[in-house]
């Protein structure tokens, strides 16, 4: 098709519109990206702030030091500091379900899907310390309380869910599975008050015994090594794995 030379101008002018909307679109979403990455690291400052100091002695000059910023550029991110502690709970909830949905979703026994969904719940709270401060709820206003105990219902429901499944299928022993989801809720959030990043058991070292001492108790079958083994093996493929991400979205900064 042949165009007439006005139609060719128009033509052109129409491409070379497009082509700066994609350039204008590609920054924006750099620049997005660049300031959700930054708003994750200080959720992580002030996450492991919210727990040395408390809550209540942590000001937002504490928060802009930890994370290597001016007080007044830390308020271009955040209005204060209950709402840095709201995404920080919301941002670990997130976490917890996905870890939880991602479980189930796996071809394995339901012990190991159990010891997956307790390595990620630990690792939430331990190794990314923005999940330390999800103890804090009672600080927040009601309004978010309300969002943040709808989802922490939904992720304790969806454990309750997976050792029902346990009980159904003969795996694990015959059990109130509400009971025994918040005896491991409680066991895994309680670590976040004794443990300490220079003690001598890492996180991943905490995960995998927490995960034989409650899956354990809850094993049917006589077999349970070989569950226990064959669960580890899968959360040490899994935490490599989330290594190997952490460190492609470090280099990529």
């Amino acid at each position: 098709m042949r165009l007439h030379p006005g139609g060719r101008a128009s033509f052109a002018l129409w491409r070379a519109r497009l082509s700066n909307s994609q350039v204008k679109s590609q920054r924006n979403g750099h620049l997005r990206w660049r300031y959700l990455a930054r708003r994750l690291e200080i959720l992580r400052a002030a996450g492991k702030e919210f727990r040395v100091r408390g809550f209540a002695e942590t000001g937002m000059r504490d928060i802009a030091a930890a994370a290597a910023l001016s007080p007044a550029n830390l308020y271009n991110y955040f209005a204060g500091k209950h709402e840095i502690l709201y995404f920080c709970q919301d941002n670990s909830l997130d976490r917890m379900i996905a870890a939880l949905d991602k479980a189930r979703r796996m071809r394995a026994s339901v012990a190991s899907k159990l010891r997956l969904v307790i390595a990620s719940h630990l690792r939430c709270v331990l190794d990314e310390v923005e999940g330390s401060a999800a103890h804090l709820l009672t600080a927040l206003p009601s309004r978010q309380q309300r969002h943040l105990l709808a989802k922490r219902d939904r992720y304790e429901q969806g454990l309750r869910n997976l050792i029902a499944r346990g009980v159904r299928s003969g795996e694990f022993i015959p059990c109130d599975p509400a009971l025994a989801a918040r005896a491991i809720l409680g066991a895994l959030n309680w670590s976040v008050q004794w443990f300490s990043p220079e003690g001598p058991l890492t996180a991943a070292e905490i995960a995998d015994g927490f995960a034989d001492y409650l899956i354990r108790g809850l094993l049917a079958k006589p077999n349970a090594p070989e569950h226990l083994s064959s669960g580890r093996k899968l959360h040490e493929s899994t935490h490599v794995q989330t290594r190997q991400e952490v460190r492609k979205r470090e280099t990529a900064r």
